[in-house]
């Protein structure tokens, strides 16, 4: 198959502080640099993008000599922790934003969902933006009018269609954004992690398009925080750290590099709303594993997820749950059907106790759900918190790891 992406020696670079806010000298340095078509001299002062370290210098590489190429039907996945340099990729690659050196080539139309807002005018209803992205892809009306029913359909938000977007809940923003993306004529299709904001059963439907219109020839470039859709979706990942290629190869070589890097945060926590992470319904105060000092948690101990929020929404009452998944981003058991009375005012704390000897010595991360009685998303986080289960005391003869995903301690009886 032919070559559709090639991205060669791709870097970006940027300047801290406001433009033009060194020394008149040093900005007409770079400038005659530029004119005679040598290297920016801020090329040399450039450091890489850790932000855990503090830098001396006002330049930093977002991204730095980044390659890899496609061909028509390939699905790439892109892997890193926030900040490594994702987004910045996709922006260059769509457009967005240019690179500092380095080039992108590209065989084909391109739709991208970059973040929550990108490419929709608020002030049109989705009817109209289905068309007016239809037409910024080089589509003509009756190509639009052929798909619009489909679009419309796989968003399911058919009654708010006629509405001005500017009115939708993210939720409803990103339904209709993927499913334009998705069905509109395009040869490349890139997505972001907005897919997060969406709840569990379109995420699950997202999927399986993707995994559609590759089958069907169209190349995908695809960043998730959840190594389960990477697995699933993928054959090939890049692994971004401080906006460098890590890793590129196969996904399981991949996961392999990338799962040992994530840091285990068994609680987060805000002092105010204002703060907070969250939506217009659901503002998160905090979310902890109380009896764990660490993010280790003895495998002896009941473990006890501690759930604090504000309730910005109209209901009063909620499904609250969450899915608790192994490093390895397989599913190992949700909560469900779990309606509670919620107040409007005030903080509402919830416990879950979770029974001792029941995991296994692994690491384990949750994404925390809020749903209406009739099902409706609220709110969702994935990987909120993360913790490991450990064995402190051995009293066991055989020593290792005991195989699965859970450890239960069952009654046996000998008849």
């Amino acid at each position: 198959m032919s070559t559709v992406i090639k991205v060669e020696n791709i870097s970006k670079l940027y300047q801290l502080k406001d433009v033009g806010m060194g020394t008149f000298a040093s900005d007409v340095t770079r400038w005659w640099a530029g004119i005679r078509g040598k290297e920016d001299p801020a090329f040399k002062l450039a450091e890489t993008n850790d932000r855990a370290q503090k830098g001396t210098s006002d330049f930093v590489w977002a991204l730095k000599d980044i390659n890899f190429e496609l061909k028509q039907g390939e699905v790439l996945g892109i892997l890193g922790k926030n900040g490594s340099g994702k987004s910045t990729l996709f922006k260059i690659m769509s457009r967005v934003a240019a690179p500092t050196t380095g080039i992108v080539k590209m065989k084909g139309r391109l739709a991208s969902l970059l973040e929550v807002g990108t490419g929709f005018h608020p002030d049109f209803s989705g009817k109209e933006n289905i068309f007016m992205n239809g037409a910024i892809l080089g589509m003509n009306k009756a190509e639009i009018k052929k798909k619009y029913d489909e679009i419309v359909e796989f968003s399911g938000i058919g009654r708010y269609i006629d509405t001005p977007v500017k009115r939708y809940s993210s939720g409803m923003y990103v339904r209709l954004a993927f499913a334009v993306a998705a069905h509109l004529e395009s040869e490349i299709l890139i997505v972001d992690e907005v897919l997060a904001v969406g709840d569990i059963e379109f995420q699950k439907k997202c999927l399986g398009k993707m995994k559609d219109v590759s089958g069907a020839g169209r190349t995908v470039l695809f960043v998730s925080h959840n190594p389960d859709s990477i697995q699933k979706l993928t054959e090939t990942c890049l692994l971004l750290e401080n906006g460098i290629n890590k890793c590129y190869g196969t996904t399981a070589d991949v996961l392999r590099e990338y799962l040992p890097q994530i840091v285990l945060n068994h609680f987060v926590e805000f002092n105010n709303k204002a703060e907070a992470i969250g939506n217009e319904n659901v503002k998160i105060k905090s979310v902890r594993v109380l009896n764990a000092m660490s993010p280790e948690v003895d495998i002896s101990q009941e473990l006890v997820v501690e759930i604090a929020f504000w309730n910005d929404s109209a209901v009063d009452e909620m499904m609250i749950c969450f899915d608790v998944y192994h490093e390895s981003g397989a599913l190992v058991f949700g909560t469900s059907e779990n309606y509670f009375k919620i107040k409007n005012e005030g903080v509402n704390t919830l416990r879950c106790y979770i029974p001792a000897n029941f995991l296994n010595d692994e690491i384990y991360h949750i994404n925390l759900m809020f749903y209406t009685k009739d099902f409706h998303a609220l709110y969702n986080k994935h990987e909120i918190i993360a913790f490991q289960i450990k064995e402190f005391v051995k009293n066991r003869k055989f020593e290792g790891k005991v195989n699965g995903l859970l450890r239960p301690k069952l009654k046996w009886e000998v008849l």
